[in-house]
């Protein structure tokens, strides 16, 4: 049970998007909220790239205490996230390209019986290995699209 061809291609492709669906935008829409109490593009970005290393944890976390049991994660409440906030955009994408990198020399890495190991997600339920990388780029995906929305509004 390998990862399959269109799991990894997103896993090494996906992010990718980010480039071209923000160069155009100035440094004042990168930081503007939408709302009172919605991200801005650059919070969404720090997610993204907070959330890598929360992914890169919780494989851990399943490879060593197989059935482990997450906590929904939110940013919003994740006492690091702040931080991430607070770092530029070119530092931003630096860590998103080498935690990715940390991502798929993980999961290619594992084998068979690795990738069926299995943590619980509060609201999807158990899930293996492979199951948590899907869920993570779509997840990721999800981002990617409000970014988009975003950066090409009025």
């Amino acid at each position: 049970m390998k990862i399959y061809d269109s799991l990894s291609q997103r896993l090494q492709t996906q992010y990718k998007a980010l480039t071209p669906i923000i160069d155009h935008i100035s440094d004042e829409k990168l930081i503007s909220t939408p709302a009172p109490g919605k991200w801005s593009i650059h919070d969404q970005i720090a997610h993204l790239a907070r959330y890598q290393v929360i992914f890169i944890d919780r494989m851990q976390q399943i490879l060593d205490t197989p059935g482990v049991q997450f906590g929904a994660y939110k940013g919003d409440e994740d006492s690091e996230f702040p931080a991430y906030q607070l770092t530029s955009l070119n530092d931003l994408l630096r860590g998103y390209d080498v935690n990715r990198a940390k991502i798929l020399a993980l999961l290619n890495g594992l084998s068979d019986e690795e990738l069926a190991l299995t943590g619980v997600h509060p609201r999807y339920g158990t899930l293996d290995i492979m199951q948590w990388a899907e869920f993570f780029v779509l997840h990721e995906a999800h981002h990617l699209f409000s970014i988009f929305q975003l950066a090409n509004s009025n």
